[in-house]
């Protein structure tokens, strides 16, 4: 039976991740079978420098925190060796990264997440990793609102300068 010590740890850190999960913007569970160290290394280097956690948690520690976080329904996709990628600020992230590293390497697959307060299956991160990040949205945002602006600016400076001709011309 577990000492007093190690059960207070293993709720210590179950709190911990929980906190993360409740904290998250969105998170993405992958099972990582047959990822070499060098490919993993790689992988965690990209995650951290997008600002997303990426850890291995037993499957029970993992489906605690999500049950506390409420995505209970994450349980039912905590099978085999998975791994867990939370991002506090950019929900497209965590999905954009693994799903390359999915794509290049067949042995490692999406599971499952969650995002808006909702769990998605494998399809439905893959769908999320296609979105533009939030950057580019606005990006976008703001060429649709200066192409008005732009047209709005030459029309009037056509109709300053043509007043500016006719009063001319009156003189």
């Amino acid at each position: 039976m577990p000492s007093a010590k190690i059960l207070a740890k293993k709720q210590a850190e179950t709190e911990a991740l929980t906190e993360k999960v409740k904290k998250a913007a969105a998170g993405v569970l992958v099972n990582y079978t047959g990822i070499t160290v060098e490919q993993d290394t790689a992988l965690r280097n990209e995650l951290r420098k997008a600002g997303v956690d990426y850890h291995v948690y037993k499957n029970t520690m993992t489906k605690r925190a999500c049950e506390a976080a409420g995505y209970g329904e994450m349980a039912q996709y905590l099978n085999g060796m998975n791994a867990f990628a939370v991002s506090e600020n950019d929900p497209v992230a965590a999905a954009k990264i693994l799903k390359g590293y999915a794509d290049k390497l067949e042995s490692f697959n999406l599971v499952a997440g969650f995002v808006d307060g909702n769990v998605i299956d494998a399809k439905q991160v893959e769908e999320l990793a296609k979105t533009p990040s939030k950057e580019v949205l606005l990006g976008r945002l703001l060429g649709s609102l200066q192409g008005p602006l732009y047209s709005l600016a030459r029309v009037l400076t056509a109709v300053t300068e043509k007043d500016g001709e006719s009063a001319a011309a009156a003189e």
